[in-house]
Formats: C-alpha cells, sequence, structure tokens
C-alpha cells in the first residue's frame, strides 16, 4: 500500500481542503500511514488529529520515521506537511486512496438507527452469507468479520471504526475474496467524519429516537437527527422505516439523492403510503411468525408473489421490522425468497435476546438494549407474554455518553420493571456510583423496588439468587460485550451471557 503526496494534493484540493501545502518532494511515495504516534512511522505519512492532540505526539512520530504530516495547524518546520480544513476528513480521503479505494470493489450494505443496527445487520449477513458463501463481510458494534476463516472475526471496540481503520479492513476484505460488506454505521461516525467520502450502495434508516446527546456526543436532538439522516443522502438505494420519527425529513433527505424508484418504505400492520408491510401472526418465546406483503407496484417488481410469511427465529416481536429491513435489503439485490426465509430461521445475533433457561431461578434474558426505546420494546414484549411473571432488570448506564439514556431507564424501568438492581456499565472517566444515583433519583420507587451493587457480576448473581419460578430476569444494555470501558481503558469483563451461566452453575449445578 502507498500514497503519491502529488495524488494527495489533488484529492484535497479537489474538496476543498487544503489550506497550504510545505513539501520539498511531490514525487514522495510514502508507504506508511497513521494517526498513533506511538506506531511506526517509517517513510510515513502522520495525522494530527482531535482536540486533545499535543504537538509532543507529532514529535514521537518524527522520531519513529513520519516523512510528512497532516494537520489543521503547523506543529512543526521540521519535515514536510499538509495543511487543512479538516484533520478527519483529511484521514478519511486519504486513507480511501492508500488502501486502493477498497470500497470500489464491495457492494456495501449500511444501516443506521437508535435501536436495531446490530440486530439488522446480522439478519442481512446471515441471509447474504448462505446467499454468497465465503463472500460476506460485517462490521458491526459486536464483530467484525473480514473474511471467511476463524482468524478473519473478531471483536469489535466501536460500531463503525475511524476511517483508517475502516478502509484498512475493507482492504483485508477484498484480498480476502470478500465481495459484499454489511455494516452499521453510527451518528458518531458522520459527527467524527469517519465514513466521510463513502457512498454505499444500500442504506437504510431504522428508527430515531432522542439518544446520544450529551457534552461527548450530540450537542442537540437536532444535529443527532443531521448526522443520522446522512446515510440516507450517501446511499444509491434507500429503505426506511415508515413509521420512524420524523419520517418526513428522512424522506426528504432521501430524495436529494435517490429517485422515487430507489426509495423502499416498510411499515407494520400499514397498508397506505408504504412499499411493504409487518403484520404478526405469532410471536412468543420461542420465535415470531409473521407476514411481509407488498404495498406497491415497485414492491410486487422485487418479489413474485405479493405475500409471503416467515419465521423468525430470534424472539420479540419487535425484530419483526428489524427483520424487514433486512428481507428489503436482500430483495433489492435479488436473493432467493428460500434462501431469506431458511436464514431467518436459524438466525443469531450475540447479545441480543439471549435465552437462558433455569432449574429453579426464573427464565433469564440477555439482550443489548441500551436506551429508552430499545428498553421500552423489549420489556413491553415480556410483559404481554408473561402477564403474571415478575419482570426483574439488571442494568447500568455508560458514563461521558448517552446522558440521555440515564432518565430514558428511569422511565421504563418505571413503566415496566417489578425489580431493579443498578449496577456499572463502560462508567468512562465517571463515578458509576454517581450514574446509578442519577437513574434512581428519577426512578418511582412505590412501583419498582431498586437497589445498587456496582460491582456487574455481584448484581447479576444477587438477582438470580433472588428469582425463582416465572420470574423474568433481563440482563440488559451490555449484551456480549467483552469488556468495561474504565478510565480510558478497556477493562476484561466475561460478557453477561458467561457471568450468568458460570453463576447458574454454581449455584444449580
Amino acid at each position: 500500500m502507498s500514497l503519491k503526496i502529488s495524488k494527495a494534493i489533488e484529492i484535497l484540493k479537489k474538496h476543498d481542503l487544503l489550506v497550504s501545502s510545505s513539501v520539498s518532494d511531490d514525487n514522495l511515495e510514502v508507504t506508511n500511514i497513521s494517526y498513533n504516534s506511538k506506531e511506526d512511522q517509517t517513510n510515513g505519512i502522520f495525522f494530527c488529529k482531535g482536540n486533545k492532540f499535543k504537538a509532543e505526539y507529532l514529535n514521537q512520530a518524527i522520531k519513529n520515521g513520519a516523512k510528512i504530516y497532516v494537520s489543521e495547524k503547523e506543529y512543526s518546520k521540521d519535515i514536510d506537511r499538509l495543511i487543512v480544513k479538516s484533520a478527519s476528513k483529511a484521514l478519511a480521503l486519504l486513507s480511501s486512496e492508500y488502501f486502493g479505494n477498497p470500497q470500489n470493489d464491495l457492494f456495501i450494505v449500511a444501516f443506521t438507527g437508535t435501536k436495531g443496527k446490530t440486530t439488522t445487520s446480522y439478519f442481512t449477513y446471515d441471509i447474504l452469507k448462505n446467499a454468497y458463501p465465503k463472500q460476506v463481510g460485517l462490521f458491526s458494534t459486536v464483530d467484525r468479520i473480514v473474511g471467511p476463516n476463524p482468524k478473519d472475526e473478531f471483536k469489535s471496540d466501536l460500531t463503525t471504526p475511524e476511517s483508517l481503520d475502516l478502509f484498512h479492513d475493507m482492504r483485508t476484505c477484498v484480498d480476502n475474496g470478500i465481495k459484499y460488506l454489511v455494516m452499521e454505521v453510527s451518528s458518531q461516525a458522520y459527527k467524527k467524519n469517519r465514513v466521510y467520502g463513502l457512498k454505499f450502495d444500500i442504506g437504510g434508516f431504522l428508527n430515531i429516537t432522542p439518544d446520544h446527546i450529551g457534552p461527548n456526543e450530540h450537542p442537540t436532538y437536532a444535529d443527532y437527527l443531521n448526522c443520522k439522516k446522512q446515510l440516507i443522502v450517501n446511499s444509491k438505494v434507500n429503505i426506511i422505516n415508515r413509521q420512524t420519527n420524523d419520517y418526513d425529513t428522512v424522506y426528504a433527505a432521501a430524495k436529494q439523492t435517490s429517485d422515487d424508484k430507489d426509495i423502499y418504505r416498510f411499515a407494520k400492520n400499514e397498508v397506505g403510503d408504504t412499499d411493504f408491510s409487518i403484520r404478526n401472526k405469532e410471536s412468543n418465546l420461542n420465535d415470531s411468525v409473521f407476514t411481509y406483503t407488498a404495498e406497491s407496484d415497485k414492491a410486487e417488481d422485487l418479489q413474485e408473489h405479493g405475500e409471503y410469511t416467515y419465521q423468525l427465529g430470534l424472539v420479540g416481536d419487535f425484530n419483526e421490522l428489524n427483520a424487514g429491513a433486512a428481507i428489503t435489503a436482500a430483495k433489492i439485490m435479488g436473493v432467493d425468497n428460500e434462501v431469506i426465509a431458511d436464514s431467518l430461521k436459524k438466525a443469531f445475533v450475540p447479545g441480543r435476546m439471549e435465552h437462558i433457561n433455569t432449574k429453579s431461578h426464573g427464565t433469564i434474558f440477555v439482550d443489548y438494549a441500551h436506551n429508552y426505546a430499545s428498553m421500552n420494546a423489549l420489556l413491553s414484549f415480556l410483559k404481554r407474554e408473561y402477564p403474571s411473571s415478575k419482570i426483574k432488570v439488571v442494568v447500568g448506564s455508560p458514563g461521558n455518553k448517552g446522558v440521555s439514556r440515564r432518565a430514558g431507564f428511569a422511565q421504563v424501568l418505571t413503566e415496566s420493571a417489578d425489580e431493579a438492581i443498578l449496577t456499572t456499565d463502560d462508567p468512562g472517566f465517571e463515578d458509576p456510583a454517581a450514574i446509578c444515583k442519577e437513574i434512581d433519583e428519577k426512578i418511582d420507587h412505590t412501583r419498582v423496588k431498586v437497589k445498587t451493587i456496582l460491582d456487574r457480576p455481584s448484581a447479576i448473581k444477587d438477582m438470580i439468587e433472588h428469582s425463582s419460578g416465572d420470574d423474568i430476569v433481563v440482563l440488559a444494555a451490555k449484551g456480549n460485550d467483552a469488556y468495561q470501558k474504565t478510565k480510558g481503558v478497556d477493562v476484561p469483563y466475561p460478557s453477561d451471557p458467561v457471568v450468568a451461566k458460570k453463576i447458574l452453575k454454581d449455584i444449580e449445578g
């Protein structure tokens, strides 16, 4: 991999990002690219980015071999430099070029939404990998799959990675024979220009509710919505949940860059002004059965018959909308309906509605539900299915982000839970006890029995030990995460399902 500096300057000028250049040799071809000063920079281009960037980072990069740096201001005159309006945008564009623009060799399906991104991405991945064996990659909150072999699968640390890492992994995908990529795109990916300049073949907008509003994320809901809708603006074909909040704004965004024929709307129990409708036929704690019906001419063109019935292996009727988005994407790509139906029946999403049976401590569900919208959908479903059961929830909220979630958790616990234990979940640089106190203060204690146990395994153990019979225990918000983000460090954590199963083994044998 390499990048010629003359080409870099050309790209930056094309995007009106170049402020000035001090380059001794336009023909210099760098063979290294980095934004981490601790890495080897031999014959490399180094990016000075981030609000917390310090001049000493550049000095370290120079010592490690950097030949040129890209920055929004001049830090050093010792080596060549490109001064730009936005270092993060420059990083995205030049990383793409450095890795040979791998996105051009991939058919990319991307999803955004306050809830359901991961589940929808896994549904789509499961369908496509059956349709195109060994040719499908996945970039999700949980896993990164960049090839067909076990060594090509690893845990994610961000929903949408930094642009350099994104294009690096896309290049790995292409080199491993991957032709189709399914990925989640977070609002932060647009806020921080991680996907700047990237175009998607299919973009899916699942939903939006207030979330990720806080000092280190989005300053306002309007900013959050604006970032979310950028996926639609930058996609050739769009799939939109007709029932999302701010639908008119999202649909208008789609119309900016796509014709009517390339915009597909889906909805649940709604026939008017949509292309596909979803109707639940049966839902229980084993599966969901629903119909998927074409309601417009262009929708009928995608499927031979007007209506199909699907069985979804992942429990919860709220997952039917996620499945609808995945079905629509697969049909646009020409996947046979038999493959779609078989894939959904067997679909599994790590940390989403994982069902753990116990001998005498109720029924346990592990789910990533991490805001009001997703938690409300989950608990409402469980209350409908088990009206006589007590709903008991173990949950925490992250530090330094998603501050609005705390009030949302308090509200949904008050509305739908019988008991709750508040605990630690990625506290960052905040005090987890203070986070729990903030949630606790907004809960109606006349309706919900609440206590706080900061050690998460201990909280899970306490809830399981004090549950029995028909009790439903929900381990929420962490899902399959294998670490706790604490004071800038990813501290290893076994994950909620592993912790729960070990506890059960110890107390039930």
